[in-house]
């Protein structure tokens, strides 16, 4: 009954399934079931879309009408209930708080002014028993077995790759896709990488267009601007390069330009931009830092005196989520930290927190990229048989200034930072030695 009545106001079967959360199959399956238990037609395809017949038209007033008797009904036995009264602590992702509970709280607190509520938002992991909370709002599977819980509602999430016949059918009944993926390599440069980064991007978004996504965010990369030289307090407008530092760059450029293409009125496409990535369960960054300090190949470069923007994971993920709730189609946007930091610091605090100690060792800027230009032109030169130790796109990545201006984000998404970078390294430090407990 629903159903029907939901494929009348949506006009076609797909429509109705976004507003159901199911495919647009279930919902042809369900009404032809209807149909056929009926006896009757309800609705008639024409070149127009769906027409509902006579029988569908009666069908659909009692219908209606029926639902409403029955909202009508759910909504005075929920009004018979005894007011709200004490104290009421609630914790709640950071992100998820400001977005989906705050702007409410005004709302419901007027409708039960006798209710107090003491609202905990922290991205950090908690036992809600010792730390006092009656409800907690968690995105996710329980991982506590003491603790009882109930689903309030879902977030439909789908994992795709390029190149998959389903991939279109995997996104049916989705509202918002986020495509992360990328082959990251910083070495010169493979087909692969291209067809992963370039075709990969385009497979998906033809997909998320055919699948009826109405809003898709691609996660881009700073490293879109890198060829080789500082890059200072840059905004959006900044350029591309004519040459960028090597494949990686040129290839997310590529995949970025793709990406916003598909921007239209059916599916606002953002785009976002961050930069060094980093944070407790961090498998990029910190991993390579610790290999090359235990393998004896660290030094800093030209004594690490340059300053680079940083982006907590949960910086990013908070801009993610602002970027789907308030960004313009067609748009980039930097997103970071506060401030930028002097590169040599930062990475000595994050190899601190694993309790490692920065070596001494420096190497000149000036020798590195000379070796970078010569191992690119040497690896091109034998048809890829030299690979040498450093490539261009390593040394733009790592070697120089690069700070981002993220104004933009701040003034029309409203970002702010919900993690410092001293609470962050905190967090790092005090998951190793929970783990070396």
């Amino acid at each position: 009954m629903k159903t029907m009545v939901r494929v009348v106001d949506a006009g076609s079967f797909s429509a109705a399934g976004r507003h159901l959360g199911v495919s647009q199959s279930a919902v042809s399956k369900i009404i032809a079931q209807l149909e056929a238990k009926l006896g009757v037609k309800l609705l008639t395809r024409t070149t127009r879309g769906l027409a509902t017949t006579d029988a569908g038209k009666r069908y659909y007033g009692l219908a209606l009408q029926t639902l409403e008797t029955a909202d009508e009904a759910e909504a005075a036995a929920r009004d018979a209930v005894s007011t709200l009264s004490g104290q009421l602590r609630l914790s709640t992702a950071v992100s998820f708080g400001r977005l989906q509970i705050v702007p409410h709280l005004g709302e419901f607190m007027a409708a039960h002014p006798n209710l107090s509520i003491d609202l905990v938002m922290d991205d950090r992991p908690i036992d809600l028993i010792e730390e006092g909370i009656d409800v907690a709002l968690r995105l996710g599977p329980q991982p506590d077995s003491r603790l009882s819980g109930r689903v309030i509602g879902s977030r439909r999430r789908i994992l795709v790759a390029a190149f998959s016949a389903d991939l279109v059918r995997g996104m049916e009944g989705c509202d918002v896709l986020i495509h992360a993926a990328a082959d990251t390599d910083h070495g010169p440069g493979t087909e692969n990488q291209q067809r992963v980064n370039e075709e990969g991007t385009k497979a998906v978004f033809e997909a998320a267009r055919a699948g009826g996504i109405q809003r898709a965010i691609y996660l881009s990369t700073e490293s879109v601007l890198a060829d080789g030289r500082p890059i200072i307090n840059v905004d959006e407008r900044h350029p591309l390069p004519r040459r960028p530092a090597g494949s990686y760059s040129r290839s997310k450029a590529a995949a970025e330009r793709c990406a916003v293409s598909y921007n239209s009125r059916g599916m606002e496409v953002i785009a976002v931009r961050p930069r060094f990535v980093w944070g407790r369960d961090d498998t990029t960054a910190l991993p390579k830092l610790l290999g090359a300090v235990q393998s004896g190949q660290f030094a800093w470069i030209s004594g690490g005196d340059y300053l680079t923007t940083t982006i907590h994971i949960a910086n990013l993920c908070h801009g993610i989520e602002l970027a789907i709730a308030r960004g313009r189609g067609g748009e980039i946007y930097f997103l970071g930290d506060e401030e930028p930091v002097r590169f040599r610091d930062f990475a000595t605090a994050l190899m601190e927190t694993q309790g490692v100690t920065a070596p001494e060792k420096s190497v000149p800027r000036a020798l590195l990229r000379f070796i970078a230009g010569m191992g690119d032109r040497l690896h091109k030169l034998s048809g890829g048989k030299i690979n040498a130790p450093l490539t261009l796109q390593s040394f733009a990545t790592s070697a120089v200034t690069i700070t981002l201006n993220i104004d933009k984000a701040r003034s029309e998404l409203g970002y702010t930072p919900i993690m410092t970078r001293e609470a962050g390294l905190a967090e790092m430090a005090a998951d190793r030695q929970n783990a070396a407990r």
